[in-house]
């Protein structure tokens, strides 16, 4: 079953490509890029961003050159913004323990920070052809429904049964040409929700097809309990200057900028707050989901007089026109879009 599975993704893969700029290049280094990337947001939301990187910083020297700062303000909107520092830090190792040459064999680079089994297979495979299968959301939700496993994949057995099952099935004469037809099918047919099962080639065997299980596939174990915060923001603005701080605990955001900001316990506990009263002007209620958590974010117009400290480190007061060279967590980013000062 596994060859009739490799040979009708590879006949449906092959009359089908993609217009995406990392499909044309065997350069590890940006093969990198867009796999980080594409880890963050789907393939539309990504390309933007994925070219404003090489853009930016065309090879990994320029990459391990640049300040942080400016690393963070490309990847803004992106989320997770750990992954955008592990590159930064992954780029300086290729220069430091590489000698500047980007690896190209998974061995290698399961040595670079931030790059796991999935993100070395992708580009050991993509940049020359090392046969090595990768197994990312895409791939397990098309194996699981295929071949009907309900073992959760985010268990030891079932990570070991996806990933024997996942190099069985690799093409191993072409691997990258395979590895790209299998997330391209879960991308464009065996997607999460309204899977394109009329027009799919492996219908008439797949197993979930059959079982009427496919909506309960892939199976996880672990649900994933969000924990609940509430910021409380203030505006403070002297003569067109923002009052701004960095956020430097080891938390979400790190490194990021934001307004000063008050956390609070609950909501009630906010909206107690002396600063949500007549002196201020109007409250502005936004929210940011997180993979663990849910930010909600109250900012509030204080005038001219910072009203409360946070005791969190130096305030920076910067013209409003200068905002847009800060790096900002999307939280702050939709109150900016929002025009409000």
């Amino acid at each position: 079953m596994s060859i009739f599975f490799k040979n009708t993704l590879l006949k449906w893969h092959d009359p089908l490509e993609r217009d995406l700029p990392w499909k044309t290049t065997n350069d590890p280094y940006k093969i990198w890029l867009s796999e980080v990337i594409l880890q963050q947001t789907r393939v539309d939301q990504g390309r933007p961003y994925y070219l404003k990187f090489v853009e930016n910083y065309p090879n990994v020297k320029s990459f391990s050159e640049a300040p942080l700062s400016d690393v963070l303000r490309l990847w803004q909107g992106l989320g997770y913004y750990a992954r955008a520092r592990n590159m930064h830090l992954a780029a300086k190792q290729v220069i430091d323990q590489f000698n500047g040459v980007f690896p190209t064999f998974y061995n290698d680079l399961l040595k670079i920070k931030g790059v796991g089994p999935y993100t070395a297979a992708a580009i050991s495979s993509f940049s020359i052809n090392e046969p090595r299968a990768v197994l990312d959301g895409n791939v397990f939700r098309v194996l699981a429904r295929f071949f009907n496993i309900n073992v959760p994949i985010d268990t030891n057995e079932g990570k070991l049964i996806f990933f024997n099952l996942a190099n069985e099935c690799l093409d191993k004469s072409m691997p990258g040409k395979y590895n790209q037809a299998i997330m391209d099918f879960g991308a464009l047919v065996c997607k999460p929700k309204n899977p394109n099962c009329m027009m799919c080639p492996l219908q008439n065997n797949c197993a979930a097809f059959f079982e009427k299980t496919i909506s309960d596939l892939p199976v996880k174990s672990k649900k994933i309990i969000k924990k609940e915060r509430f910021f409380l923001y203030q505006i403070v603005n002297r003569e067109g200057s923002v009052a701004i701080q960095k956020r430097v605990e080891r938390d979400i955001w790190q490194e990021l900028f934001e307004f000063p900001v008050i956390e609070f316990n609950n909501q009630a506990e906010l909206l107690k707050s002396p600063l949500i009263a007549k002196d201020c002007d109007n409250v502005i209620s936004l929210k940011q989901t997180l993979t663990h958590q849910i930010i909600h974010g109250f900012f509030v117009f204080c005038g001219t007089k910072l009203q409360e400290d946070n005791n969190k480190g130096e305030v920076l007061w910067i013209n409003s026109s200068e905002l847009s060279k800060f790096a900002f967590p999307k939280i702050i980013c939709q109150f900016l879009e929002g025009n409000y000062f």
